[in-house]
């Protein structure tokens, strides 16, 4: 057998995971990346730099800070405690939850991207048609910006499908719970399994390519359209 069951296990785990995390930022992102595309308020810049931070900061110092926020003492901890959820660290929901903030800026960014390539003409002319904000949104605005959001979840997908520093940080290590590709590359790697090592390594490798691949064509192809 190419792969083990440990391994299709953690494949498993980490495509369940990316595929909700993806989901999430869909419905979080969206609205985000409105404001930051529509407003002029003075506070633009300093949310945009707080969208971005992810993409600088190293996974190790996120993951430790998730962790405090989400533990007892934290104050994310504090309240799903109260809620009765209990804490979310060395859990799935956990790894969602980590995941959503460090894959944050790419949902954001290239949904902003698209509502600001828009520009003003097509909400006008829905204005002068008495179409109300809401309408001009969901007709208007999201129908065109639909290769921004084709874009930004496939990087989203695919980068939540590479974590390792944040969900190691957030999950550990734990058999069909926390386990993911990237840990469970890792430790074959420990184990000096370096044979499994390779054939895990490749199968995310081919998968990596093949989402940057469609991603550039689809580009390509929409650009051509233009």
């Amino acid at each position: 057998m190419l792969l083990s069951a440990d391994d299709l296990q953690a494949i498993w785990l980490t495509l369940r995971l990316a595929g909700i995390v993806t989901a999430i930022l869909l419905v979080i992102g969206t609205p985000v990346a409105w404001w930051l595309a529509q407003t002029r308020s003075r506070w633009k810049g300093p949310i945009s730099a707080v969208v971005a931070l992810p993409l600088v900061l190293p996974p190790s110092v996120l993951g430790f800070y998730l962790l405090l926020a989400l533990g007892p003492s934290g104050w994310i901890g504090q309240l799903t405690q109260s809620l009765g959820i209990g804490l979310l660290p060395f859990t799935f929901w956990g790894l969602v939850v980590a995941s959503v903030f460090y894959s944050f800026p790419f949902m954001v960014q290239p949904v902003q991207n698209a509502f600001e390539a828009l520009g003003e003409r097509p909400l006008e002319v829905a204005a002068t048609l008495r179409a109300s904000p809401l309408d001009t949104f969901f007709t208007v605005a999201l129908p065109l910006a639909l290769p921004g959001f084709l874009t930004a979840g496939i990087l989203t997908f695919a980068h939540t499908v590479g974590e390792f520093g944040v969900v190691l940080m957030i999950g550990g290590n734990i058999p069909e719970i926390t386990r993911v590709v990237s840990v469970q590359i890792y430790d074959h790697v420990e184990a000096m399994e370096y044979a499994d090592a390779h054939r895990l390594a490749a199968v995310m490798l081919i998968f990596s390519f093949l989402v940057l691949l469609a991603l550039y064509v689809w580009q390509h192809r929409g650009q051509r359209r233009t």
